[in-house]
């Protein structure tokens, strides 16, 4: 059997396909496993407007997981059970979504942290076709969270660690309370590389950047004390997978165009520019790193090569890196479309930061002659940042485009 094979015993007795789907990951969880079960069936059973199944997607389970499971299928003609040969939460929801027959795919944790009142406006966005994904969220103001600062901090930390590196939009990826429609979830799941806890984040990520509508459910949630996650081991994938998914956005390896096109995600209007707020924060952070870097090459050629000329090298080097950069991660152009005149644009922005740091450098040694190195760095910086506002406007200009490069 493969790592992600159907057990041959799978139950389900539902008659015709149901509209929802909700898959219930589990691993190792022979304790918890019937009382999230019949506590979620109860609510279902109290008026739910749609036929809905339930799927426990077990993933390698070494204890009594998978014989309670199917004890609750026979229990319930509504439960169905898949197993799984290989862990990971991302490959058991990915099996059970893409083997689902339903309208609508959802997932909940087992511990049932998110209250099920949110089910039904979770999924009924997805139901009448207004949005692609829909996912709870803990960070909304409105939402209702109890846990500890620890987890609270984490969590916050993450996403914006995402919204500064992936220009995530939305508030939560981590909420254990998700659902997708069962058309863009067979488009967008071969896309998703991650088989364990960054499957939810990878999933966003693409989702957003291909132009997907996703909906925001702000819940009431209550931690789980015997939570069983690494943090730790967890936080280190995720920073991989971050590494990783930037990586492939920037490059332009994912097929995030043909997707748009697939699922009619295309741009209303070309030409229109991303949210200037954004734009802003990205900036500032590719000029922090191209800072600290023209310092280092300024500070390791000047003693050789003089000032004006390692002024020349360091600025040109940083200049050109930093267009490359603010294309990709700032204004999200990507491919080869117009690269080089792009790069030319940016040489032009250079010209004139390049003219005022002279400046800069020429009246210190006019009126100061003999200043130390520092003083000129001081003084080089201070003309940079001078000339950093027009670059941004600048590269806004020479970007503006940015909709019909990505094509």
């Amino acid at each position: 059997m493969s790592d992600t094979a159907i057990d041959p015993r799978t139950i389900g007795t539902a008659t015709a396909p149901p509209v929802l789907d909700i898959v219930i990951p589990v691993y190792n969880e022979e304790k918890d496993l019937a009382g999230c079960v019949r506590r979620l069936s109860a609510h279902l059973a109290q008026g739910f407007p749609f036929p809905t199944r339930i799927t426990i997607a077990d993933n390698a389970s070494t204890d009594a997981t998978l014989a309670v499971a199917h004890a609750l299928a026979v229990e319930y003609p509504g439960v169905r059970v898949l197993h799984l040969t290989a862990k990971g939460r991302g490959r058991a929801l990915r099996t059970a979504w893409l083997d689902s027959d339903a309208e609508v795919l959802a997932y909940m944790d087992v511990d049932l942290s998110t209250d099920l009142n949110g089910l039904l406006p979770l999924v009924a966005p997805l139901i009448s076709g207004h949005s692609d994904l829909a996912v709870g969220t803990r960070l909304s103001p409105r939402a209702r969270v109890v846990r500890g600062p620890k987890r609270e901090f984490i969590s916050r930390g993450y996403n914006l660690i995402l919204k500064a590196a992936l220009r995530a939009r939305f508030s939560d990826a981590q909420c254990g309370f998700k659902a997708i429609r069962a058309d863009i979830a067979r488009q967008l799941l071969p896309l998703v590389q991650d088989g364990e806890w960054f499957f939810d984040t990878e999933l966003l990520v693409l989702s957003e950047h291909a132009g997907l509508r996703v909906h925001e459910v702000p819940v009431d949630w209550i931690d789980d004390p015997d939570s069983r996650v690494d943090i730790i081991d967890t936080a280190r994938k995720d920073l991989r997978g971050i590494w990783r998914l930037a990586r492939a956005m920037t490059t332009g390896a994912l097929p995030l165009n043909e997707l748009r096109r697939a699922i009619g995600r295309e741009p209303l209007v070309d030409g229109v520019p991303r949210g200037m707020v954004g734009q802003v924060v990205r900036f500032a952070i590719v000029g922090a790193v191209s800072t600290v870097a023209y310092t280092a090459l300024y500070l390791l050629w000047q003693p050789v090569a003089g000032p004006q000329l390692a002024n020349f090298a360091a600025l040109l080097i940083t200049a050109i890196g930093n267009t490359a950069a603010n294309r990709a991660f700032t204004f999200g152009v990507r491919g080869s479309a117009r690269a080089l005149a792009h790069h030319f644009q940016g040489l032009l922005i250079f010209g004139f930061g390049l003219l005022v740091t002279s400046v800069a450098l020429f009246a210190l040694h006019r009126w100061a002659p003999g200043v130390p190195v520092q003083w000129q760095l001081l003084a080089l910086v201070s003309a940079n940042l001078v000339a950093t506002l027009l670059r941004f406007v600048g590269l806004r200009w020479v970007f503006r485009d940015g909709s019909i490069a990505r094509r």
